[in-house]
């Protein structure tokens, strides 16, 4: 998204030759590689412990810090793993994602009309707020160390990660959408009276 959005506001004019279909191929397989990557660290650091004690997960999902609590082996190197591979995504993508969107800012600045400004502005404003709630979500329940953060925050925190987030951006991008827009303030108006 962010590469998406520096190359819209920084090069509109070049912009269909940049993003063509083979950089979309291109970050979607870099993106799935990657996230299989981690997965599969995860998973073989999880499937190299013995497990015993209560066969429920405190949890709304198997996740893998409650499923460390169930261990009946050492955890550590698990932990350090999770801790390795979190620090490493953070270290790769919010540089890219920084990077972007200041040179983003610096050519938004340079807009001559507030029109434009505002239209560039209004176009990748809600990116940001998305990242930050998602990086910030993912940092609590991952990166926290497990004597500092109770599980039941943990669990708050993946509910902001895996509800709030997924279902903040279509509507936010669908209230943007003029018709709904006018749909919206025809049903708000019809209630009202």
């Amino acid at each position: 998204m962010a590469f998406d959005r520096y190359s819209a506001i920084c090069w509109p004019l070049l912009y269909l030759l940049i993003m063509s279909n083979k950089v979309h191929v291109q970050l979607v397989v870099a993106s799935y590689v990657g996230s299989c990557v981690n997965a599969m660290i995860f998973e073989s650091s999880v499937f190299s412990l013995s497990l015993c004690g209560p066969n429920e997960i405190n949890h709304f999902y198997c996740d893998l810090s409650p499923l460390l609590k169930l261990a009946c082996s050492d955890p550590r190197v698990a932990q350090i793993l999770k801790t390795i591979t979190s620090i490493f995504i953070i270290l790769v993508t919010i540089p890219i994602i920084v990077i972007s969107y200041l040179r983003i800012l610096s050519e938004i600045l340079r807009i001559p009309f507030t029109e434009g400004r505002h239209k560039a502005f209004s176009t990748c404003a809600f990116h940001p707020t998305t990242i930050t709630l998602f990086y910030g979500t993912l940092t609590l329940i991952y990166m926290q160390p497990n004597s500092r953060y109770s599980m039941d925050k943990k669990k708050v925190v993946s509910v902001l990660y895996m509800v709030v987030i997924p279902v903040r951006n279509p509507l936010i991008y669908s209230l943007r959408n003029k018709d709904v827009k006018e749909v919206l303030r025809r049903v708000l108006t019809q209630k009202i009276s």
